[in-house]
């Protein structure tokens, strides 16, 4: 899995115009998934994620966790996330994971979230969407699941 992180001072997706997921204080995740990825990869993730220590404390610094201050996630389904743009002009998606693949482990890394006790709005996925953010900081990171073995 590869997910994008951005702390987030408000955020929406709209589908076809219409509002479908929207938070006022918390994380924006764009979420890509590829073939090898599994529920445990899934998990790996959601646990690093509520825990990654990007949001400030009393004097400042980065050193507290989307549980700490109860923030909620929008999570948005990105097949792009895994376009190889090595070769050529038009990106390659054969990392990509196949849709039926894809919704399973988007998922299950929902849920994994929400077992935390985390307010996870989430787009449609899929769909043609607009994420619109006021990215905090700004603070952006990459979580990729391979971390795991490292």
């Amino acid at each position: 899995m590869r997910v994008v992180v951005q702390r987030a001072k408000q955020a929406k997706v709209t589908v076809n115009g219409e509002t479908v997921g929207c938070i006022d204080f918390g994380l924006v995740l764009l979420v890509g998934v590829t073939h090898h990825d599994t529920n445990e990869d899934a998990a790996f993730v959601a646990d690093k994620i509520a825990n990654l220590r990007i949001f400030e404390d009393d004097d400042g610094k980065m050193n507290v966790s989307l549980l700490d201050v109860g923030g909620a996630v929008l999570s948005v389904s990105q097949f792009t996330l895994y376009g190889d743009c090595r070769k050529g002009r038009r990106p390659n998606f054969m990392e990509a994971a196949r849709p039926e693949h894809a919704l399973s482990i988007y998922e299950t890394f929902n849920e994994e979230l929400r077992k935390k006790g985390i307010t996870v709005e989430t787009g449609q996925f899929g769909a043609m969407m607009e994420v619109t953010l006021t990215n905090d900081g700004p603070v952006t990171l990459i979580v990729e699941s391979k971390e795991k073995s490292e």
